[in-house]
């Protein structure tokens, strides 16, 4: 909770500051609540009780003038803003009661030796659409899983979501890069022999692929029309299915499934001559071979044994049975619900004669098994160096195979539920029936068109995957994106890739060892999504969510390799490339309308003065846009030279480089612009209406403070830094004026204890809040504690003020010590008054002064200031308009008697003239604005004195523009310590 305090501040007396520093003011009377104690209605109070008597330098006609002399002096300075900006006190009561109401190529390559050039390779042939990119894709996508595992799945999910999974599957194809672990063998002689016979088999693909690839082309097509003759043929079963449906029975005890092989006869006892005896089915069920049922399994006895059709064809109503799905649990015995059971529990050692699931099933795991059958439409983009057309072909070819194996998919899933009985589409392995392939039994005119389809479509695919994985690998590794993989890229003299197929056999092997087609099918590598990425998660995620985690982080780590080591070659930058591609999208996207409150930050263009030599002349604005950035966000620095761009162009260039170089030395993540303009004002307008591109633009402008401009004769001094508060607020940009910016700390100091101060005076958006937590955010001041001042007028319920501030920083969740300071009414001091027309006099004296150089530097003796000429040490320097043009080198003059006379004349009238700029009174309004600027003075260097920042408003530009050198000579305090002015 913040701590606060009131603290009225005693009239001290009026110190001999040579400069002030301008601050903002508000009115924050509140008229319907009483006053600070002691501050009654008497507004000639001090404060204190003391009679207050009228100043002796301001005349007042009547006492409803004196009685509003408090208030008029004490927010003189800022009156032009009242109009426009609210009270504290009223601000601080809507955000205290405030409550939330519900209201977006050709590459080159190394010679691999001397001679590399003059070594005639093969020419690649030129393939077309057909059989670059359809035949391969629809060779790579159609795998086993079609043949295998497809009608366990429509049996197991049903027809309903077997199509959904198919269409999530469909919907979203792209690479998935096999990788595997092993898995326990379980002793099962199957499982060796599936390692043994894939073994061989993927050697021998491998020997293919290594004697060339015109060869895998010869094999894949004929392996690829196996395929589809082996499709046809079930789609001719299915029609034959109408008229004569296939013999395929099943054998059912009550609702369960039996296993045949422990049995010859479905029936409990077969008649053998005159005879009725127990078959081999009672036998399994009764430990007794005679007719007795004393020692007999209770289901057994209670249920009848039927044989059903496996296959009643596409002419029976199946299809509604097998319409929703049926997930079963590990070990749960097949039932077909339509068959009616008496519901007893029967003998545990009889559960193996029951066809059992041998897995627990769910939806996300059927989309693990199948989606690898939707995968492989990079067959086509892995042959692009083939390609006639590579353009033409790649796009056409791959779409029209995703169309192809999506028809056969879907057409595929209904047919096998509207043909095959659900208890044998569930049974995986084909224990209801003998082990027979139930596709290879549907379809026409023999089964083994469906073995030997089955056998060539995994061979077809990985001939396919072998012949273009390698090449893939090979073009990375030579690309040198990854460099540990450059071994890779070498191969035959050919170009043909060994080093890269032998990494690809090594990890189709892992595959093999596993020897699970339903643990091989889950494990996926997500990437280059086709669809989208929202799809792509949900597929990784549903499919395995610890493999789509690891999966994500490989992907994260070579992507941040890749950024770090780069991808350059002839053909361009690779990531230079996407993130160009990434920024234009953002940007389009990125509103280009203001942002939401929640989502503000300074966004920053700093205006930076370089000397003589092109080099950055305050590096310290550098420092604190790094420490208040920290990286994050917009940052451009700008910069002016003063000239013709026709001939400036090569300073432009230096100035450029030596401004990012000092940013890289601050640290300065951002955008360099220098531009050249006639005008070094002209220049800065440009840059604050221009800089930045779309929605990406700067909200807060950066410049320094016009140090030597009290010493200057010439108006250039701070008409310059007017020029651009003013275009700065005509731009509706908040600013930030660091002021003595050579105190402030580099990125290697620490504070270890100190303050940084907020004297909020108006409203500024909440501004003043946000850079201390920022600056917070950096080490240098991350120890620093925060204070927050709020001045109190004596007409301000000074108590509901901290109380309203208090709560106001709770609900930001900001600590801070809040103090409210209380201005007391004082007389106008003599040294506000002198002060007040000392800077009349000067305003005038310039004016009259406003002659060609020669001429000021005879009159110099008039005008001469108590202080040494310096020079003007900032960027807001700048030729006027009716300054005139200084003559050449000389200033030659050619005298007349008439020129005598006049020039005599001018010298006698000059004590004259003198003596009128002395008899100056000075404006009422600007001894009460410089009355404000002196108050405030005092306040905050009596406070402030040992912060190490200090943060407070700036008052806006004068409506009338002849006050321009108000503003800047009510801005002139030196605090001794770091400051920053905020408007």
């Amino acid at each position: 909770m913040p701590h606060f305090t009131v603290v009225p501040v005693q009239d001290n007396p009026p110190s001999n500051y040579d400069s002030l520093e301008g601050i903002n003011w508000v009115d924050y009377r509140d008229t319907g609540q009483g006053g600070y104690p002691g501050h009654g209605d008497t507004v000639s109070s001090d404060g204190h009780g003391a009679h207050k008597e009228d100043s002796p330098f301001i005349s007042s006609s009547d006492s409803a003038s004196k009685r509003n002399d408090y208030y008029d002096r004490n927010l003189a300075l800022f009156e032009e803003e009242l109009d426009i900006r609210p009270k504290v006190s009223s601000l601080l009561s809507r955000l205290v009661s405030y409550t939330n109401v519900t209201q977006g190529v050709k590459e080159h390559e190394e010679a691999e030796n001397a001679d590399a050039s003059t070594k005639k390779l093969p020419q690649s042939p030129n393939m077309g659409t057909l059989m670059g990119v359809y035949l391969p894709c629809l060779q790579n996508i159609f795998g086993v899983i079609l043949f295998l595992r497809l009608t366990w799945i429509v049996g197991t999910a049903g027809v309903a979501q077997s199509l959904l999974i198919v269409l999530m599957c469909c919907s979203c194809k792209y690479l998935i890069p096999q990788a595997a672990i092993f898995h326990p063998p379980g002793g099962s002689a199957m499982l060796n022999n599936m390692r043994v016979y894939g073994t061989m088999c993927l050697s021998l693909m491998a020997v293919v692929v290594f004697v060339g690839v015109k060869y895998v082309n010869k094999l894949a097509s004929l392996f690829l029309a196996c395929v589809i003759i082996s499709i046809v043929s079930i789609y001719a079963g299915a029609v034959k299915s109408i008229f004569h449906p296939p013999d395929f029975s099943v054998c059912m005890l009550g609702n369960r499934t039996l296993v045949p092989h422990h049995f010859d006869v479905c029936a409990k006892t077969v008649v053998v001559g005159n005879d009725t005896v127990p078959s081999n089915l009672w036998k399994n069920f009764c430990s007794s071979e005679n007719s007795s049922t004393v020692h007999c399994d209770e289901y057994f006895l209670q249920n009848n044994v039927t044989e059903i059709q496996g296959i009643p064809g596409l002419s029976s109503s199946i299809i509604k049975e097998n319409m929703w799905g049926d997930y079963m649990e590990k070990g749960q015995i097949l039932e077909k619900e339509s068959l009616s059971s008496v519901d007893v529990h029967g003998s545990l050692e009889s559960v193996g004669f029951y066809v059992t699931a041998d897995i627990a099933t769910s939806f996300t795991l059927l989309v693990g098994i199948f989606f690898p059958s939707a995968t492989g439409i990079m067959a086509g983009s892995n042959r692009s160096g083939d390609l006639r057309d590579a353009q033409k072909s790649i796009p056409i070819g791959t779409i029209l195979a995703i169309t192809t194996t999506s028809l056969v998919y879907f057409s595929s899933v209904v047919l096998f539920g509207a043909c095959i009985e659900g208890v044998v589409l569930r049974d995986k392995f084909g224990e209801a029936v003998s082990k027979n392939m139930v596709v290879g039994t549907l379809s026409w005119p023999s089964p083994w068109v469906i073995v030997i389809g089955s056998f060539f479509s995994t061979v077809g695919a990985g001939l396919q995957s072998l012949t273009g994985a390698p090449r893939l690998l090979q073009a990375i590794a030579k690309d040198n994106i990854i460099p540990f993989l450059r071994v890779f890229g070498h191969g035959k003299a050919n170009g043909e890739p060994t080093w890269a197929l032998l990494l690809t056999g090594l990890i189709a092997e892992l595959g093999i060892l596993i020897a699970s087609l339903d643990m091989v099918a889950p494990i996926l590598s997500m990437a280059l999504s086709f669809l989208g990425m929202s799809t792509c998660l949900a597929l990784m995620f549903i499919s395995s969510w610890y493999y789509a985690i690891v999966a994500m982080g490989i992907a994260g780590m070579i992507y941040k390799y890749i950024e770090y080591q780069g991808a350059e070659k002839e053909w361009g930058d690779g990531i230079r490339g996407l993130s160009l591609s990434a920024a234009r999208y953002a940007l389009l996207r990125l509103e280009a309308g203001p942002p939401h409150t929640k989502n503000w930050r300074p966004q920053l263009l700093v205006l930076l003065k370089l000397d003589e030599d092109l080099h950055v002349k305050y590096p310290r604005m550098l420092t604190f846009a790094s420490q208040l950035k920290a990286g994050k966000g917009l940052t451009i620095v700008g910069s002016v030279i003063q000239g013709n761009f026709l001939e400036c162009y090569g300073e432009t260039q230096a100035s450029e480089q030596a401004i990012k170089n000092m940013m890289d030395i601050e640290r300065v993540k951002g955008f360099c612009q220098v531009v050249v303009a006639s005008k070094v004002r002209e220049g800065i307008a440009h840059l604050i209406q221009s800089c930045g591109l779309g929605g990406m633009k700067h909200n807060t402008v950066v410049m320094g403070w016009p140090y030597g401009w009290r010493q200057s004769e010439d108006p250039r001094a701070w008409k310059s830094f007017i020029n651009t508060v003013r275009c700065t607020t005509a731009a509706h940009l908040a600013l930030m004026v660091p002021k003595n910016v050579s105190f402030y700390p580099s990125n290697h100091e620490r504070f270890s204890d100190g303050y940084i101060d907020v004297w909020w005076i108006v409203h500024d958006g909440g501004m003043l809040m946000l850079l201390p937590f920022l600056l917070k955010q950096h080490k240098v001041w991350r120890k620093c504690k925060m204070r927050i001042f709020t001045v109190a007028q004596m007409d301000d319920n000074s108590i509901q003020m901290k109380k309203d501030l208090a709560t106001f920083l709770y609900q930001l969740r900001l600590e801070a010590e809040v103090e409210v300071v209380e201005m007391h009414d004082s007389d106008i001091s003599a040294y506000t008054y002198e002060r007040t027309m000392m800077m009349e006099q000067r305003s005038q004296m310039l004016k009259q002064m406003r002659l060609s150089s020669a001429e000021r530097d005879r009159e110099a003796q008039l005008v001469k200031d108590r202080h040494s000429l310096v020079r003007m040490g900032s960027l807001y320097s700048d030729e006027e308009e009716e300054i005139i043009e200084v003559l050449p080198e000389k200033n030659l003059m050619t005298w007349t008697v008439d020129k005598v006379e006049a020039e005599r004349r001018n010298r006698n009238n000059a004590p004259e003239n003198f003596r009128e700029l002395i008899s100056i009174k000075p404006d009422q309004s600007n001894v009460r604005r410089m009355h404000t600027a002196v108050k405030l003075n005092e306040v905050i260097v009596n406070r402030s004195h040992d912060a190490r920042l200090v943060l407070l408003n700036m008052p806006g530009p004068p409506r009338n523009q002849e006050g321009d050198e108000n503003l800047v000579q009510s801005g002139g305090m030196d605090l001794g310590k770091i400051l920053i002015s905020v408007m």
